[in-house]
């Protein structure tokens, strides 16, 4: 019977990973966030153990329950890429500086570290599919600060091969474009999560114009949740030490689609559904640069499409939920509840 520690246990990921855990397995799941509104009645289950706190601030409570648990998965991260180019300051003292302390506490305890990359990672690489092993990562010049994401994730990803070989039990993986229900605001620090779906569900429930960044002809590889969490799922479980030192893309190279693409495909789902028709049937698809939407610290990638040979064939798992079946899920998970829906974020 594992311990699993999630530090950001309300976010995305977070509360995703503990549904199915509780549900499907007899582990019991230790859990830091700020808030808990995203757990619902999980935070009564007698195997989840909540504690109300900040990676920042409540270090003893970290550094004692990595101690206890078995596997520690950091998820607390600001993912979002206006704020890479307006605080990016804000975004290395979180995801690199505050992490930092967790991963030497896994060291020094001896724990399976599971460990949240990103795509980002591989920045402007040129390849096809980008592979964990062998694509570079290219990164714009200094005066781009939208980078400082990728680059703090990357330097974190080289700390942790590093203790990796002097004996630290880790697994990296580095979700595509995860989307599902349970989006959450800008507000919240997370990762995985798809940032361009959240803000076009946001327009389409208040009948907005939706932005397309320099016309919306960069492409994604999006990942619907329950097919991440099941990768997630035997990396936790790590039979036969399977994903011992190993870095796993977590993503569904079938779903790759353009920005564009997707706002036509969220759209006419949208018209179809009473809930959301007339919001829907009053937005329009505006073109805008990425200078005037998140200012001129930003670049962006023109595709992203992950490599998963060595994910599927040592995790015996593969993506099955297509790009339609993934948004609809979207749009059904907030039917009842139009009004939630239309405080999510306004601005990527």
């Amino acid at each position: 019977m594992k311990k699993v520690l999630i530090l950001g246990v309300n976010g995305f990921i977070g509360h995703h990973l503990s549904k199915r855990i509780l549900e499907t397995t007899d582990w019991d799941v230790y859990g830091m966030d700020m808030q808990n509104d995203r757990l619902g009645d999980l935070i009564n289950h007698p195997r989840m153990h909540f504690f109300e706190g900040d990676i920042t601030i409540n270090k003893e409570w970290v550094e004692y329950h990595i101690r206890k648990c078995d596997v520690i998965l950091p998820l607390v991260a600001i993912a979002t890429p206006a704020t890479y180019v307006q605080q990016p300051l804000k975004v290395f003292e979180l995801d690199f500086e505050a992490n930092l302390p967790i991963v030497r506490s896994a060291v020094k305890y001896k724990k399976h570290l599971v460990f949240p990359s990103t795509s980002e990672v591989y920045g402007m690489c040129e390849d096809g599919e980008f592979d964990p092993a062998k694509s570079n990562m290219v990164y714009g010049p200094i005066n781009k600060p939208r980078w400082i994401y990728a680059c703090s994730k990357q330097l974190m990803d080289r700390v942790i091969w590093g203790y990796g070989m002097e004996g630290l039990r880790f697994t990296l993986f580095r979700p595509f474009n995860w989307i599902g229900p349970g989006l959450d605001s800008i507000y919240t620090p997370k990762e995985g999560s798809s940032r361009v779906v959240t803000q076009f569900l946001g327009h389409i429930v208040r009948g907005e114009p939706i932005n397309l960044v320099d016309g919306g002809a960069q492409k994604r590889a999006f990942t619907y949740i329950d097919d991440g969490i099941d990768a997630l799922m035997h990396i936790i479980a790590n039979k036969d030490g399977v994903a011992n030192g190993k870095i796993y893309n977590i993503g569904n190279p079938k779903n790759n689609h353009s920005v564009r693409e997707l706002a036509n495909q969220m759209l006419e789902i949208a018209r179809s559904i009473p809930e959301y028709a007339k919001t829907a049937n009053a937005v329009k698809i505006v073109e805008t640069t990425s200078g005037a939407y998140y200012g001129e610290g930003y670049q962006d990638v023109q595709n992203r499409v992950p490599a998963i040979d060595n994910t599927m064939s040592e995790l015996g798992w593969k993506p099955t939920t297509t790009m339609a079946d993934a948004l609809k899920n979207i749009f059904e998970a907030y039917r009842q509840d139009v009004e939630k829906a239309r405080h999510l974020v306004d601005k990527e």
